[in-house]
């Protein structure tokens, strides 16, 4: 079940690789967050006509992994699940 958070900094990072990802019928879904934990839940999307478009979930975590480190440092660990 996805969950809300008040951080405007993680709210960011997961709005702007949530549009990227969105961009390919994706979606990501907060799971936990603690003081530095994150754990995202990323739905892959399709694309017939290009199914190398559709990011892979490294690519994912590779994003919002540096997203993190530039937005929110504090969270160090991060965890995308399937």
């Amino acid at each position: 079940m996805a969950i809300q958070t008040e951080d405007q900094a993680i709210n960011s990072v997961l709005e702007n690789i949530g549009t990227m990802v969105a961009s390919e019928g994706g979606s990501l879904e907060l799971l936990e967050l603690d003081e530095s934990s994150m754990k995202v839940r990323y739905i892959a999307g399709t694309n017939e006509e290009c199914p190398e478009c559709v990011p892979m979930t490294d690519a994912v975590f590779q994003f919002m992994k540096v997203a993190l480190e530039v937005h929110a440092p504090r969270i160090t660990n991060l965890e995308i699940v399937d």
